[in-house]
């Protein structure tokens, strides 16, 4: 009896930290970081998922925050340190098709703050412009020490677009009422 108990306990550790890493570490085979350190801070994996129409089905996507949540309206009004990274897990011919979706959806996020945020928004895409091959790792957080959105390109700061309200209607792409796909915003939410 002690054997069997001990094997069912095993068996069922075992189960449970499978099921655990799949949640949380893969993506359609990208492997996604349980953490990302930016700034002395650490934000952590809250959830990632592919099937967003903004990127063609032709990336990952993840979130990470420095409080995990599944609150939406919470994360794109908050100013702490976050983050989306995109995983390209195939070839975008041409990156300006990628940016023209980018500044479209950034529109609708933006709403009626979109005149005010749209020299910021050309500058963003500008900082994304350039060849984007298969492997490629965009990362775009956000700092409340600025305030301001650094912009990475495989680890290498291409800039920072200053503000939370741009911010705001950055990951509104993603989060907002209306978001590019819904389904990839439940995901990142960890629903």
């Amino acid at each position: 009896m002690k054997k069997f108990l001990m094997l069912l306990t095993v068996i069922s550790t075992l189960q449970f930290t499978n099921v655990s890493a799949q949640k949380t570490f893969t993506v359609d085979g990208v492997v996604l970081p349980r953490t990302i350190q930016f700034q002395n801070k650490t934000l952590s994996l809250n959830g990632g998922g592919n099937r967003s129409k903004l990127w063609l089905n032709s990336c990952v996507q993840s979130l990470y925050l420095s409080q995990l949540t599944q609150d939406a309206d919470y994360i794109r009004q908050s100013d702490t340190e976050m983050a989306i990274r995109i995983s390209i897990t195939s070839t975008i011919e041409p990156a300006s098709k990628l940016t023209k979706l980018i500044y479209e959806r950034f529109e609708k996020s933006a709403g009626n703050n979109i005149e005010l945020l749209r020299p910021r928004l050309e500058r963003f895409t500008n900082l994304l412009a350039g060849e984007i091959k298969q492997k490629d790792v965009f990362k775009f957080i956000y700092s409340p020490v600025d305030p301001a959105v650094w912009v990475y390109k495989n680890n290498i700061l291409k800039g920072k677009i200053k503000g939370k309200d741009f911010k705001k209607a950055l990951f509104g792409i993603w989060l907002s009422d209306k978001p590019a796909d819904v389904k990839l915003k439940n995901q990142l939410l960890g629903k």
